[in-house]
């Protein structure tokens, strides 16, 4: 049986940037495990621009924020195996991982991060009516199509969904010379920036349909159009609201899903809003010496914030090694609570006697508010108040706590108070 220090499974941005900070806090005996042929994950596929803003201050595409990544894994002689697919990994940090060179093989592990990522909800999660034909995609599957293997899926587009993926992928069949008719929404509100509706969608007049889905597909062995309707506040279609667009091809941009079947089958707890594991102000999981980050934790809407959270968890799980697995002082926990307005939380507690001198709690809200204020109190006493002209739920909210406001404190909320 294989040892190793650390393992870390997935090598996409959240994988590179915890290897690299684990790396630069003293942990030799690195792995990275990546079932594709190569470092990267989604990034290679993203060839638009507006990665990396935060973490190098420019402006980069996709593969060049991933280049760059990979570039300093490789200087810093991180042992790196492609190609190789985790199969299980077991509550003793004990991973089964099958590569085409070594073959089957068994893996024990100091400690391990998962960084497996997200992948695309289905057609078959969607309960949409209709025949299965050639042409449906989802917005993801049709841009690697595009991007990485040079072919257009189709030349009349819909696009149900309005996440990030599917804006850009509107963008992105324009520019080919496909016509996106139109972007349908079931909720009352875009799941994705609003930098990318204006961008993707707004500079091509391309319109987007709020409260609508599609009802209907017509169609046997190709596609030949849809059917959309309005929907009313419990995602029912309106009879007599129905619109019939002629299409070739239906994109189906309807949400991201955390990959954590390795983390159930450890023991991980999972929480049912981001479908993520549980997870410290560490990225620490239930289990012992098992961290968690980037889009296998909750999904993100910038990669900047994976590598900057990743990198957090790469230093949390060196600290790990360092120690033996034991904690400097004895833990004292605080559970942080979503209230009004605040669908969750990462973390989820936090061991202010360990804890950094400031932690990043991330959440998302469950729907728009304007003229708010995002609030975090310990029982009666007000921690943070920080006034906004405007939260969504596409856009991940960032509160930096400081260790001096909650070394005194009880279990915290956080909540939205006012907006309209």
């Amino acid at each position: 049986m294989d040892k190793h220090s650390l393992v870390i499974i997935g090598g996409g941005p959240a994988g590179m940037a915890a290897a690299i900070e684990a790396r630069k806090s003293g942990i030799d005996d690195i792995v990275v495990y990546e079932r594709d042929d190569r470092l990267g994950g989604i990034l290679n596929q993203c060839i638009h621009n507006g990665f990396g803003l935060h973490t190098f201050k420019e402006e980069l595409t996709g593969p060049e924020y991933a280049h760059r990544f990979s570039e300093q894994v490789k200087e810093l002689g991180i042992c790196v195996e492609t190609g190789s697919m985790v199969l299980s990994l077991s509550s003793d940090k004990e991973i089964t991982v099958v590569s085409k060179e070594k073959g089957l093989r068994t893996v024990k592990a100091d400690a391990v991060i998962l960084a497996m990522g997200c992948r695309e909800r289905p057609r078959g999660a969607l309960n949409i009516p209709g025949m299965r034909p050639q042409g449906i995609y989802t917005a993801g599957t049709a841009q690697k199509m595009v991007n990485c293997e040079g072919w257009v899926p189709g030349k009349e587009v819909v696009i149900l969904g309005s996440g990030d993926i599917g804006l850009i992928m509107a963008r992105r069949m324009t520019l080919e010379g496909a016509h996106v008719k139109v972007v349908a929404e079931l909720m009352p509100y875009s799941g994705g920036l609003k930098r990318n509706i204006v961008q993707c969608l707004d500079d091509y007049g391309i319109p987007l349909k709020l409260s609508h889905t599609v009802v209907d597909i017509k169609g046997k062995r190709k596609l030949e159009g849809v059917t959309i309707a309005k929907v009313d506040g419990t995602g029912t279609p309106i009879p007599g609201t129905e619109e019939y667009y002629p299409c070739d091809t239906l994109l189906l941009s309807c949400g991201l899903i955390p990959e954590n079947e390795l983390s159930v089958g450890a023991g991980v707890t999972v929480g049912r809003t981001t479908n993520g594991p549980i997870v410290d102000d560490k990225f620490s999981t239930n289990i012992d010496g098992v961290f968690a980050c980037g889009n296998v934790l909750h999904v993100h809407d910038l990669v900047d914030f994976v590598s900057e959270e990743s990198g957090r968890a790469g230093k949390s799980a060196a600290e790990y090694i360092k120690s033996g697995g034991k904690k400097s002082l004895p833990e004292r926990i605080i559970t942080v609570m979503p209230e009004n307005g605040v669908r969750y939380t990462v973390p989820s507690t936090i061991d202010t006697a360990n804890m950094s001198d400031t932690v990043h709690l991330r959440f998302r809200v469950k729907d728009i508010y304007k003229g708010c204020a995002i609030v975090i109190k310990s029982g009666d006493k007000e921690i943070i108040r920080k006034k906004k002209k405007i939260v969504v739920p596409g856009e991940m909210e960032d509160v930096l706590l400081k260790k001096e406001l909650l070394t005194e404190s009880g279990d915290i909320m956080v909540a939205i108070e006012g907006g309209v």
